[in-house]
This record gives C-alpha cells, sequence and structure tokens, in this order.
C-alpha cells in the first residue's frame, strides 16, 4: 500500500519524488507517513543520488492530515502511531517527525515545488526540504490551531529558524493562510514560480552538476550552523575544506574550469 501513496522516478541523479493521493489532496494517513519515511530513507542510500524534488500529485501539495486523523482524535487515537514504519536512527522519534525530518537528513539538497494547498503537517513535510519553491497562488499555514493541535512534525524547531521566533507564533497561535508571495516576503518559502515543480527540477539538475561531495559537505555544515558552538562549527567547515582540496573531484572541477567543458565527477 505505502508503493501507491508516494512515487519515485531517479534520472541522471536526480529522484522526482510525489506524493501520490491527488484524489485526497495527497492527505496524511498512515499509509502516507509510511511511504514518506520509507522512500526518505531508501534515498538515503541510493547510489548516484544527486538532489532530490518533493512534490504532489494533483493541485495539491499536501492537505495535511485527513479526515479519518481527526474522527480517531476524538476517541483518543492517534493514527499515525499504527504507520508500519523502517527502522529509524535520527532526533525524529513520532511517525510524523519522520516524515518531515527524513528529508533533512538526506545528505543530498532536497527541494519542495509546492503548488496548491501546504497546511498543517503538508506544511511541516515542505519545511524538512532544504529550499522551497511556490506557486505564487499556493497557500501555506501552520494550521493545526484551527483542530486544537500544535505542529508535532518538527515544525517547532523549524519555523522559528526561518522566519524568526515572533512570525513562527503568530502564525501558529491563528493557523491563518498565507499566500506563496507572502511566504517568500516572511522565509517561509525561497522563491515563487509559476510552474514549481519545472523549476525545481530545473535546480536540481542544476545542483546535479556541482561536486556532489561539495554539495553534501556543504548540506552538513548549513544544518549545524547556529545550533553548535560557533568553534565546532569552524572546526567541522576546516575538516570539511581539508578533506576537499586535492580530491579526485575537486581535481576534475578545476580542470573542467580551465578547460571549459562540463566536468565528468564520480560519486
Amino acid at each position: 500500500m505505502t508503493e501507491q501513496r508516494v512515487t519515485v522516478e531517479i534520472t541522471d541523479g536526480v529522484a522526482d519524488v510525489r506524493l501520490a493521493r491527488p484524489e485526497k489532496r495527497n492527505a496524511l494517513d498512515p499509509a502516507m507517513f509510511a511511504a514518506l519515511v520509507t522512500t526518505g530513507e531508501r534515498l538515503r542510500t541510493e547510489p548516484g543520488l544527486r538532489a532530490v524534488v518533493l512534490s504532489g500529485e494533483g493541485p495539491d501539495f499536501c492537505a495535511g492530515l485527513d479526515f479519518g486523523s481527526f474522527q480517531a482524535m476524538r476517541d483518543g487515537q492517534r493514527l499515525s502511531a499504527t504507520a508500519d514504519l523502517p527502522p529509524g536512527d535520527g532526533p525524529a522519534k513520532a511517525t510524523g517527525q519522520r516524515a518531515a525530518h527524513v528529508w533533512t537528513a538526506l545528505p543530498v539538497p532536497v527541494i519542495a515545488a509546492v503548488t496548491g494547498n501546504a497546511l498543517g503537517g503538508g506544511l511541516q513535510i515542505a519545511l524538512g526540504a532544504d529550499i522551497r519553491i511556490v506557486a505564487p497562488d499556493a497557500v501555506l499555514s501552520v494550521f493545526e490551531v484551527r483542530w486544537g493541535l500544535i505542529p508535532d512534525m518538527t515544525g517547532t524547531q523549524v519555523l522559528p529558524e526561518l522566519v524568526g521566533r515572533d512570525k513562527a507564533k503568530e502564525l501558529t497561535f491563528t493557523g491563518r493562510k498565507v499566500s506563496g508571495e507572502e511566504a517568500v516576503a516572511i522565509g517561509l518559502a525561497t522563491r515563487v514560480d509559476p510552474d514549481p515543480r519545472t523549476a525545481a527540477l530545473e535546480l536540481a539538475r542544476e545542483i546535479a552538476g556541482f561536486n556532489p561531495h561539495a554539495v553534501r559537505a556543504a548540506k552538513r555544515l548549513l544544518e549545524t550552523s547556529g545550533r553548535v558552538p560557533i568553534e565546532e562549527q569552524l572546526a567541522a567547515e576546516q575538516t570539511e575544506i581539508g578533506a576537499l582540496i586535492g580530491s579526485p573531484n575537486q581535481k576534475e572541477a578545476v580542470a573542467a574550469g580551465f578547460e571549459k567543458r562540463a566536468p565528468r565527477f564520480a560519486d
């Protein structure tokens, strides 16, 4: 059943990952949670992977939890806890947290292409990506308060880093909807494009053309920036640059630049 919820196509190192429940606005049920986590965990060790594009089939990215989950909550049940997940070793433990954090944990850049609704848990999944390209008329919301809930899929960690603590509080306390244009203005999204998925795939292919070891090192460093002591961060910079200088792919980047040709990197 998980295979029906998420599809993956990999071409030239770029994984095109799509939430595939368009008839339900790609809403999150146990099978969707399981599919997201399983897909992300599989991609962590995918040979030759250089970038990922995450989008939704149909008009919406993800409208959040499906109605069955809310109905179960009235009886004190948490359907996401019933999802059949692969083992995990990261800081995210709960099902919803893993469905969002698994994209952050990927060693390569993840670009979310957001159209239509990205509400509640759907927005938090998009926040797990490194970059968000949104349609101008996309609708994004920290929607949980409208259902008497809080964002519990890593949103309380990521939101303040992106938009600032006060704006994160305003969005969370009100659950108000923002357009793609406003999302970019406040830092919730990276940029607007009328065709987010095409733009995301183009950006992914561009990233895939650079030294994959340098890109992965950059993601590691940027993920820890501001979360570890500055001495540790600066030391990590030197460790990463030391491993890159003189490496085969770094030499190839220099050679290709001088020879004015496309580089040929080894994964």
